[in-house]
């Protein structure tokens, strides 16, 4: 992010952002990357979980999600603007909050946390004031700056332009005028709207900020951070295990052939990754081919990389299995019922946030496109497939075993997990009864 102190420079208002703050942004936005500190690609690569689990919120919050304008033309306006909604939703999940700005008819322009600077939020959290900064970089030392605020208050919408060029990226640099840039030459400084809210929608994940304790958004899989960064270093030592335990044969080189061209001692057809040559001392009773087979150690390292997955799936409201191996462990009804709860709690309550985001942005499309007096209304819908789809499932799972359709060998491995020898022999137990 842009140095924040050099925006009151700019601007001549303090942001409503810490240092703090901005240093998690950046590890937020450097993990999502799988850039993360901890990365090492000799030792250590990143498993991409942070994207695992924005990708399956998204789908899972956008999945049966209906939403349209009651009027036609601002409807399409809308449905243009949000066609990309899915991979931008994901990306402000990873870095705790986006902006959809309008860019002019349909066009929009998605922007997350680490490209805004906020400066005022109301008491609900709403940001009312922010700045969009955008750079122009002609050369290593030659950077132009534009800052672009937009700020609401009881008279309205106020939006101000202003450029600096400066020879170093981290400096504000001087003033100059917006017509130094062929791009921003039709920008006006200064222009008033009397429109009484923000002409954007602003999003923000529903996570109490406990970094500094202001309304700025939090990624989702924040309170997890050490436990990813476990998960890929567990990962690490099972790759090393399976590259360690490579088998391997020990070759004395007098067991070698001397090749007549290149004076060189080999095997025939000799496997490099398989063939070592290794001294043995006569007399010692070795062979001259000597074996190294060590016996692998993999499930232990893939038990304690599930755990992992599992820690990160609860502390993030994800449900077991959404990231981790669900047939790894056994899980009671209830677990399971209490798990997808959790996730539904989540969803539900991104849902509301986004909601709340793209009333704003239709508002704000209305606006710009001079269609905020048609008698206009928005409708959005969300549906509880996740309680409900599953349970409505499994209950018609029930009745096709009742009447033969499905066996209750494949009732038992679609929702126990268990293989088909293990259901098989639960099936033969006594006093059977389908939960």
């Amino acid at each position: 992010m842009f140095p924040v102190k050099n925006v009151k420079q700019a601007i001549g208002v303090d942001a409503a952002i810490s240092n703090a703050m901005v240093d998690k942004i950046e590890i937020w936005s450097k993990m999502y990357k799988g850039e993360a500190e901890w990365i090492d690609n000799d030792a250590v690569y990143s498993l991409r979980l942070e994207q695992g689990i924005v990708r399956e919120f998204a789908n899972v919050t956008l999945n049966e999600m209906t939403s349209k304008v009651t009027v036609d033309k601002l409807d399409k306006i809308y449905q243009k603007a949000i066609q990309d909604l899915n991979e931008n939703l994901q990306s402000g999940l990873a870095l705790g909050a986006f902006i959809i700005k309008p860019l002019g008819e349909d066009k929009v322009e998605y922007v997350t946390q680490d490209n805004f600077i906020p400066i005022e939020f109301d008491s609900r959290g709403r940001l009312m004031k922010v700045v969009f900064i955008e750079t122009k970089k002609i050369k290593e030392d030659d950077i132009y700056r534009r800052f672009e605020y937009h700020a609401v208050d009881k008279k309205g919408l106020t939006i101000t332009n202003k450029a600096f060029h400066a020879k170093n990226v981290n400096e504000l640099g001087r003033e100059v005028p917006l017509t130094d840039v062929d791009d921003w030459a039709d920008l006006v400084p200064d222009i008033w709207f009397p429109f009484p809210k923000p002409d954007f929608g602003y999003y923000r994940n529903p996570i109490k900020n406990m970094i500094d304790g202001s309304f700025n958004g939090v990624s989702i899989y924040d309170p997890k951070i050490n436990t990813i960064k476990k998960a890929d270093i567990q990962f690490g030592r099972l790759d090393w295990e399976f590259e360690s335990g490579e088998r391997a044969v020990h070759v004395d080189p007098a067991a070698l052939k001397t090749d007549k061209v290149t004076g060189e001692r080999k095997l025939p057809r000799l496997n490099k990754r398989l063939y070592r040559a290794v001294d043995v001392s006569p007399g010692d009773g070795k062979e001259l081919f000597d074996t190294f087979s060590p016996e692998f150690r993999e499930q232990s390292f893939i038990n304690g990389l599930e755990e992992y997955k599992r820690d990160i799936e609860f502390g993030v409201g994800l449900s077991y299995g959404d990231i981790s191996n669900p047939a790894m462990i056994e899980k009671t009804a209830t677990e399971v019922k209490t798990a997808k709860k959790r996730k539904y709690n989540m969803v539900t309550a991104i849902q509301s946030n986004l909601k709340d985001c793209l009333s704003d942005l239709v508002d704000a499309l209305a606006f710009y496109n001079s269609l905020a007096t048609t008698g206009y209304e928005y409708i959005c819908d969300f549906k509880d497939s996740i309680l409900v789809d599953e349970e409505t499932e499994r209950a018609q799972d029930k009745a096709d075993v009742a009447i033969g359709a499905m066996t209750l060998l494949e009732y038992r491995m679609k929702w126990y997990h268990e293989d088909e020898k293990t259901a098989a022999k639960m099936i033969n137990e006594p006093a059977e009864i389908i939960p």
